[in-house]
């Protein structure tokens, strides 16, 4: 009797911890918090030759979708931002399995959208039905309770580069509320790396975001 009193006090105690894991998960939108701004790698440029002083722009858009966040990414070497070398779409949801998931998307025509993360309704002027799938290129992550961190990556060898020679593509990132690090690299077909920072990632640090900042 005392055995069966055990068992039912430790699955309930167990049930109680499961449903207070689960209250104390972070929403998708502070994954999207977290993501949205302006953020630079200025200070890991001046430390380390190795990295270029980048820009980084990120702002939601569509947002009276109900299929996930949307967010629209600018990325410009600093000094000439008003001509991005990458321009996305990240859509944001929550797996089935807990897990958050952030899909990439190209578009036709970029340079004309650029600057666009400054306006007040970005990318007003198309929809999803227009954007690109990176087919096997999402980032799948997981919140880290200890650090107050997201991070994740993407997931085997399928995601298609031919960037210098590259045969596939990895994007590692860790997100929190101040600094976003993003690590991606091309590899050939043997595995050797084509492109990408070597050490490791790029450390973004959130700066202030006025409409006219670079």
């Amino acid at each position: 009797m005392k055995s069966l009193c055990l068992a039912i006090l430790l699955c309930a105690f167990n049930l109680v911890n499961t449903a207070f894991a689960e209250e104390k998960k972070p929403s998708l939108g502070l994954l999207a918090e977290w993501l949205t701004g302006s953020f630079s790698s200025q200070e890991q440029a001046e430390s380390d030759s190795a990295y270029f002083d980048i820009r980084l722009h990120m702002v939601p858009i569509w947002k009276e979708r109900s299929d996930g966040i949307w967010l629209y990414i600018e990325q410009a070497v600093a000094g000439n931002t008003d001509h991005p070398y990458r321009q996305r779409v990240y859509r944001l949801t929550t797996q089935e399995d807990g897990r958050y998931r952030s899909d990439v998307y190209t578009f036709e025509d970029p340079t004309r959208f650029a600057g666009a993360w400054k306006d007040e309704t970005p990318l007003s002027d198309i929809s999803p039905d227009s954007l690109i799938l990176r087919e096997d290129c999402s980032i799948i992550m997981e919140y880290d309770p200890q650090n107050e961190a997201f991070g994740g990556g993407t997931v085997g060898k399928d995601c298609e580069s031919s960037l210098r020679g590259a045969s596939y593509a990895t994007s590692e990132v860790t997100i929190t509320e101040t600094t976003l690090t993003s690590w991606d690299r091309g590899f050939d077909s043997q595995d050797n790396q084509a492109w990408g920072a070597e050490k490791g990632g790029y450390i973004f640090k959130r700066m202030p975001n006025p409409k006219g900042m670079n």
